[in-house]
């Protein structure tokens, strides 16, 4: 059975008889196993396809990179390219940088960077510069507004009229003294104190009047009168200029009075007179 499946799988294959010749063959027609020999493969020295294939994929890999390059394979040395057309291999890195020129091109980056940074910190300066001296300018503009506004004030800051003084009849009192209601803030000091200016101004009116006795009148610059009254004596003349603190008289009973004092009205544009007391308050002075 099992020669037959031999058989039959391959018939074209001859049976070789390795009886001797002359030997006899075994009893009973069996035949004697024996090994076949098998015969040798004429393809058995012949590279497979796929080593033939990478070895063809090389041998042109070679080619097209000495038909590029335009050089060819000397003996004893490695692959160059001779035309020029492309550079060595040589000393160079994956980009085909060497490294002299990489240093140089990272230096003349760093210097192009440093040169950018300089030229943008002396804008930075030319604008802080800039910006500080208009700073500079406004500041002093409003300073001169400051100092100009300032000398305004002092000059329309008042002073008191006297000194040692303490007030006896204020605004708007009634007393049969007055035909009417008090018209004015009385500073009842010794007789012969100083009176002083009480701002700066012109000296519009000197003399005795009545009830009032000696009066002098001075005129602000805003149009305002001031009335001093009852004085002993006047020390100023009309036209004269004054500036607040001047002397220009004395303490008096000169008038309708009960005692010596300077009798202060206060009469915006020479109109009716109204109350002193706020008006001094307003000029940055308490009576």
């Amino acid at each position: 059975m099992g020669n037959h499946r031999a058989d039959h799988r391959s018939p074209a294959r001859a049976v070789v008889d390795t009886t001797p010749s002359g030997a006899a063959r075994p009893v009973g027609g069996r035949r004697k196993a024996t090994r076949r020999q098998s015969q040798a493969n004429p393809f058995r020295k012949i590279p497979a396809v796929p080593t033939i294939v990478g070895a063809v994929a090389i041998v042109a890999a070679a080619g097209g990179a000495l038909g590029v390059g335009g050089g060819e394979l000397q003996a004893g040395q490695n692959l160059a390219l001779s035309s020029g057309a492309a550079d060595s291999f040589s000393g160079t890195d994956a980009f085909n940088f060497s490294g002299a020129d990489a240093r140089s091109v990272a230096i003349s980056r760093d210097s192009s960077r440093q040169a950018l940074e300089d030229a943008a910190n002396k804008q930075t300066e030319a604008a802080v510069e800039e910006v500080a001296q208009q700073r500079n300018s406004e500041l002093q503009s409003l300073a001169g507004l400051a100092q100009k506004r300032a000398d305004q004030i002092a000059k329309n800051l008042w002073v008191l009229p006297t000194v040692g003084y303490h007030l006896t009849a204020r605004f708007g009192q009634s007393s049969g003294l007055w035909s009417r209601n008090h018209t004015g803030l009385d500073f009842a000091a010794p007789s012969g104190t100083p009176i002083y200016a009480i701002a700066n101004g012109v000296i519009t009116s000197t003399g005795y009047d009545g009830a009032y006795g000696n009066k002098t009148v001075e005129t602000l610059a805003d149009g305002t009168e001031i009335w001093y009254c009852h004085q002993s004596e006047i020390g100023v003349t009309v036209g004269q200029k004054v500036v607040q603190s001047t002397q220009i008289g004395r303490v008096g009973s000169s008038g309708n009075v009960t005692g010596p004092h300077v009798h202060i009205e206060v009469r915006p544009g020479g109109g009716d007179p109204v109350d002193p007391y706020p008006a001094f308050i307003y000029h940055g002075v308490t009576p």
